[in-house]
């Protein structure tokens, strides 16, 4: 893709590349840091005791995984500017459109969810407010925001994800000063994390399971490729992230759960309850509900903002590769894709309405209808990667620029392990309803593939 100014003619439906490598990092690092953190780790702890640093830590270690494989692709086709199209790029059209479609379908139903979220923490604390007209102002604040340039969006997440990372590194100092007894008047506090029936109260299977669990609050970091290709040197930008993925993990996931686990003991920790705010509770820091609140506000709007643009960039590219409407192409002179991120819009207000006409049977849909959905998509790059690779050697290329660690041993692990967590869902009752709505999504998009665009190959579009 070449770059382009501002100032480009309007009929050069091109993305742009104003993102900066600050947005791009702190993009990635909000993609990773969500309300599954803030709020979801309390189903977590609640389900596996301490030993719950175990699932972070294997979880953790299988998005490097996934995350790694993607960067060798990446630097290698720094023309692609969607992560889904390396699914077309290894396996074929038929991957690239169904692949494209379903992750579009995931960050579509992320909007309103998100939308619905967000409402609901500002009706908690202004009672006064309707939820849906809350709702639908957020949804018209983040519409207005994704029609501007990227760079615009680029800001908001810096600023959102800033917020986010203060938040944490501020929670694990001091959370963690005084778990070891530094100003606690009663000492050291992390007995809690064997005093009450072990380390893993529930057994190591527990352990394991809570990896379907955990495993959806660390999605997110792939968008690392959708909004480095707006930069200007997009396959650096994949390079450096990729690469630097874990230790992000480590700090914000795994040092925060540890510091959890030591200040409270896991039986006090309440399933739908930030256990963030019960900590800093028993910190006897006052207003920690509302700072709280006020942290995972943040981070819900934050998902909603980059829903919006991840949804917007994946579809503009399922256009110029044949697999939508050729006119969702056409972008602004800003090099904004508007009619796209429209679509995104529309599907988002109609989620909050349905939602308000028929609260539990919509957003019960919602929250269930892409469960599996990413773990598949996931599963699909890292084979993507290998065949890729395989053809690279049966070439005689040399190996490339940023390798895939011990491949391909490394890259079956990933695979095994995503495989893993998708037969764990299907004989999970709390995820059965996810896997199988998934199953039926995945069987639609091939079934729509087979009907529009079989026999078709993807024009080759400017990148």
């Amino acid at each position: 893709m070449t770059q382009t100014s501002p100032t480009a003619p309007a009929d050069d439906h091109s993305l742009s590349r104003s993102l900066k490598p600050r947005h791009v990092t702190m993009i990635t690092i909000g993609g990773i840091i969500g309300a599954g953190l803030f709020v979801g780790s309390s189903v977590a702890i609640a389900a596996a005791g301490p030993a719950i640093l175990v699932s972070y830590a294997l979880t953790g270690t299988l998005v490097l995984l996934i995350m790694r494989a993607l960067g060798e692709m990446a630097v290698e086709m720094p023309q692609v500017r969607s992560f889904t199209e390396f699914a077309r790029a290894g396996l074929g059209n038929w991957a690239g459109f169904s692949v494209g479609w379903l992750y579009w379908y995931f960050w579509i139903i992320v909007i309103p969810v998100e939308a619905i979220a967000g409402a609901n923490i500002i009706h908690d604390h202004y009672a006064m407010l309707n939820p849906l007209a809350t709702g639908l102002g957020l949804m018209a604040v983040m519409t207005a925001v994704n029609l501007m340039p990227a760079r615009t969006y680029g800001e908001f997440e810096f600023w959102f994800a800033s917020i986010k990372v203060a938040a944490i590194v501020s929670f694990i100092l001091i959370g963690g000063a005084h778990a070891f007894g530094f100003h606690s008047a009663t000492g050291s506090t992390v007995a809690n994390l064997y005093a009450h029936g072990g380390f893993a109260p529930k057994g190591w299977f527990a352990v394991l399971a809570a990896v379907t669990t955990v495993i959806f609050s660390m999605m997110g970091a792939e968008v690392v490729t959708i909004a480095a290709a707006e930069s200007e040197e997009p396959a650096k930008q994949v390079a450096k992230m990729t690469s630097t993925i874990i230790s992000r993990i480590l700090i914000f996931y795994v040092g925060s759960i540890f510091v959890i686990c030591s200040l409270l003991a896991w039986t006090e920790v309440q399933p739908g309850h930030s256990p963030f705010t019960m900590a800093l509770e028993t910190l006897h820091i006052s207003g920690a509900s509302n700072i709280m609140d006020f942290i995972i506000l943040t981070a819900v709007l934050s998902c909603l903002n980059s829903s919006f643009y991840v949804a917007s960039r994946v579809l503009f590219v399922l256009a110029e590769k044949g697999d939508a409407p050729h006119a969702l192409v056409k972008t602004t002179r800003q090099h904004v894709p508007a009619r796209s991120v429209l679509l995104a819009s529309v599907a988002g207000f109609a989620g909050l309405i349905a939602n308000y006409m028929l609260p539990k049977v919509v957003y019960a849909f919602l929250t269930n209808a892409s469960g599996a959905l990413i773990v598949v998509i996931y599963a699909a790059i890292v084979v993507s990667q290998v065949v890729v690779r395989r053809r690279r050697e049966a070439a005689g290329l040399p190996p490339p620029v940023l390798p895939m660690w011990l491949f391909p041993w490394l890259s079956y692990v990933a695979l095994a392990g995503m495989l893993a967590v998708l037969v764990a869902m299907a004989i999970t009752p709390s995820h059965v309803d996810e896997f199988w709505a998934s199953m039926v999504s995945i069987a639609i998009a091939l079934a729509l593939y087979a009907i529009f665009r079989r026999g078709k190959g993807a024009p080759a579009a400017t990148l």
